[in-house]
C-alpha cells in the first residue's frame, strides 16, 4: 500500500515536472518566433483571444501583435530572458521573467530592460499564450 502511494506521488510530481518543461519549451519557442518574425509560429503559439500588453500601454489583440512583428513594426533582434520563475494552476501557467533585448522599432534601434508576465492556457493539449504584459525596469 505504501509503495502504490508513493509511485502515484512520484507520478504526479513528475507529471508536474513534464508540464512545466511544456511551458518553459513553449516560452523559448515564442522566443526565437518573435526574433525570427516567423508567422506560422507566432500564430501557433497564441490564443485566439490574445492581449498582448507593452510596457509603453499599447494592447494588441491577435492579429495586431503578429501583424506588427511580421512587418517589422514591432522588431526585436535580440530577446534574452533571466529569471524565470512558471507557476501551474490547473490549465494555466503564469510565467514571470526579466527580458533584456535590442528593437529596430520602424527602423528604429532600441534597448529593453523588461519585467514580463505570460499567462499560457492549455487548449486542446497544447499551451497557448492567452496574455502577456510589459512593465520598464527602472
Amino acid at each position: 500500500m505504501f509503495t502504490a502511494l508513493m509511485l502515484i506521488m512520484s507520478l504526479s510530481v513528475m507529471a508536474q515536472v513534464t508540464e512545466e518543461d511544456q511551458v518553459k519549451s513553449k516560452v523559448e519557442e515564442l522566443r526565437v518566433a518573435m526574433v525570427d518574425a516567423n508567422k506560422t509560429a507566432l500564430e501557433k503559439l497564441t490564443a485566439a483571444d490574445l492581449s498582448y500588453g507593452h510596457s509603453g500601454g499599447q494592447i494588441e489583440n491577435k492579429k495586431e501583435f503578429i501583424d506588427n512583428i511580421v512587418s517589422g513594426k514591432s522588431d526585436f533582434t535580440k530577446i534574452n530572458l533571466a529569471n524565470q520563475t512558471i507557476k501551474i494552476t490547473g490549465d494555466v501557467a503564469v510565467v514571470r521573467h526579466q527580458l533584456t533585448g535590442e528593437t529596430n522599432n520602424d527602423g528604429k534601434p532600441g534597448v529593453l530592460n523588461l519585467s514580463v508576465l505570460l499567462v499560457w492556457q492549455k487548449q486542446s493539449g497544447e499551451w497557448k499564450l492567452i496574455a502577456r504584459q510589459a512593465v520598464k525596469n527602472l
